[in-house]
């Protein structure tokens, strides 16, 4: 009888960002720890109350290891097993960190997420898909969801990159 467990790909449990008062900004469970949206506010409520004043970047919590990060009015956090490795999350967690501030051209805040939520999850995507980590290198994943919006014809933009693009051409013209 061995203690060890199997080698798994399955290695995050969640992605969750949450702002500075505890609120759900984004969140996706990759597995049934927490069936319900209830069950999992509650647990990042817990989560925030024990995190938001600690200078640590990893806890122990209900059978989880997290590892996070907070910047201006967010916190990052990622969610592995009891047994997952800390140094492999923290690589997620940096990846997940860089390639939203690249998105969002270093300007990591709450409003900025909101208003490019389209290349987060995007981001959140190219980083993890079911619990299987893809890809860790923070410059592959903002190259991939960072499309020139220029490079796309007019006929196959959404309504919301019209909007971005015709704004983007006014404050440059007023920035002139």
């Amino acid at each position: 009888m061995s203690c060890f467990q199997e080698p798994s790909l399955y290695t995050i449990k969640a992605i969750s960002i949450l702002d500075n008062d505890g609120n759900r900004v984004f969140g996706k469970y990759y597995d049934d720890a927490f069936p319900s949206l209830k069950e999992q506010k509650d647990f990042e409520k817990n989560l925030f109350d024990k995190t938001h004043k600690a200078n640590g970047d990893i806890i122990m919590l209900d059978g989880f290891t997290i590892v996070y990060r907070s910047n201006v009015d967010l916190f990052f956090y990622v969610m592995g097993g009891a047994n997952e490795n800390e140094i492999m999350l923290n690589s997620v967690l940096n990846c997940l960190y860089d390639s939203i501030s690249n998105v969002l051209r270093k300007n990591v805040e709450k409003r900025q997420l909101f208003e490019n939520f389209d290349a987060v999850m995007l981001v959140v995507d190219e980083i993890c898909d079911g619990g299987v980590v893809l890809e860790a290198d923070s410059s592959q994943i903002a190259h991939r969801v960072s499309v020139r919006q220029d490079d796309i014809p007019l006929g196959e933009q959404t309504v919301a990159q019209v909007l971005q693009q015709a704004k983007e051409q006014i404050k440059w013209s007023l920035l002139k």
